[in-house]
């Protein structure tokens, strides 16, 4: 196989969670664009959902949506029953959709908690219990989460979220172990600053020392389409020799 085939994916199925915006739907684009059929999850914004459902019909792909709140119990079991009416199992599993709220450290709420732990790392590892077996039988699969540059250099507002992030990514270097020997690679990738709707989310300010620290080197911030071209080389045979690792998106932020 050449080099530009081993990117292909024109025989793969892809769930992607939260892709109905920012870095979940520049990576559905990608996938769509390699050939992967795309199952997109959604919150709750259907007419968004369709939107991004309409423009990868019109370039040729074929899409699906399933909807599920994750930060509710039995989401991820919502999910499968729709995959089971839908008659699609996901080859490839992009865990993408999370929440982070903004609070300072003493004002983190037990709902703020639950809320964050449930969605982004409670239910990461449903998702994975719920698809991982059929990838086991079928001998391939790629699992793919998104993590955060928060993972090491955590916001002052934020600490449950780049906690639960810093959570995942443990999980899938113990399951990238585990599955490594089925032709099944499990990885994370950390974005930094990504121009997304989520920028716009209103943060409580941090000390000038600490907000120095977090700067960015190469003095922008990056596109959805930064995290999706290299997660259309994990999610294919193009990465088949990569697993268990965690892989910055964010324009030296990490460094």
């Amino acid at each position: 196989m050449t080099l530009s085939g081993q990117f292909k994916l024109n025989d793969k199925t892809a769930l992607i969670t939260g892709a109905s915006q920012g870095i979940g739907k520049g990576i559905a684009f990608a996938l769509a664009e390699f050939g992967a059929e795309i199952i997109l999850h959604y919150r709750k914004d259907r007419p968004e959902a369709e939107a991004v459902a309409d423009e990868i019909r019109k370039k040729g792909g074929k899409v699906y949506l399933v909807q599920a709140d994750l930060s509710r119990s039995g989401s991820v079991a919502f999910i499968a029953d729709q995959l089971e009416q839908l008659q699609k199992t996901p080859d490839i599993l992009v865990i993408n959709a999370s929440v982070q709220i903004p609070v300072e450290w003493e004002k983190v709420t037990a709902e703020d908690f639950d809320t964050q732990v449930n969605t982004n790392f409670k239910s990461t590892l449903q998702l994975m219990q719920t698809f991982a077996p059929a990838m086991i039988t079928n001998g391939w699969g790629r699992i793919l989460t998104i993590g955060s540059v928060q993972q090491t250099k955590p916001h002052p507002a934020m600490i449950v979220y780049a906690a639960t992030k810093s959570a995942v990514l443990n999980m899938v270097q113990n399951l990238a172990m585990q599955l490594a020997d089925k032709n099944i690679t499990v990885n994370n990738l950390a974005p930094g600053v990504i121009g997304t709707p989520r920028l716009e989310q209103e943060v409580p300010p941090v000390p000038e020392r600490i907000n120095k620290r977090m700067e960015t080197p190469t003095g922008d911030i990056g596109d959805p389409k930064d995290c999706a071209a290299l997660a259309v080389l994990l999610c294919s045979e193009a990465g088949r020799f990569i697993t268990g690792q965690n892989i910055f998106v964010d324009g030296g932020m990490s460094l």
